[in-house]
């Protein structure tokens, strides 16, 4: 039996942030986790569509997302969303990094993206998300 990909939502309003997070993370950001699948949203509207679908494994919002930025709306999604899935939010600069901890992010990517460094903090957060096996 295969397992499913898990399903990551990338949120930019510009194509080439969600590329270089696609990018930078790759297919599977680590030996021990499956593949994964990208959903890219460029608006607001299809990041709450997709989050409220309960399909999302994982969310990464641009924090510079124009008009509205991945920071507020992370920080919105953890206090409407019940058992919100993990959020990552990716910077412009390591001295925002203590915003995404106010908007309760579960990781921080800083650009330009290092793809090690993306991969393990992607792959972090998927880990202490993954329910434990029950058996019996």
């Amino acid at each position: 039996m295969t397992e499913q990909a898990m399903r990551i939502l990338v949120f930019s309003h510009r194509p080439e942030v969600r590329e270089a997070i696609i990018n930078a993370i790759g297919r599977r950001p680590a030996t021990d986790l499956g593949k994964v699948r990208y959903v890219e949203a460029s608006g607001v509207a299809d990041v709450l569509v997709e989050m409220d679908s309960g399909e999302i494994d994982l969310a990464i919002l641009d924090g510079e997302a124009q008009p509205t930025g991945g920071i507020g709306l992370t920080r919105q999604l953890k206090h409407e969303i019940e058992d919100c899935p993990p959020i990552v939010v990716a910077v412009r600069r390591k001295d925002d990094r203590w915003l995404a901890t106010w908007s309760q992010a579960d990781g921080v990517l800083v650009h330009p993206l290092d793809p090690l460094t993306a991969a393990e903090t992607v792959a972090d957060v998927l880990r202490t998300r993954r329910v434990p096996l029950v058996r019996g």
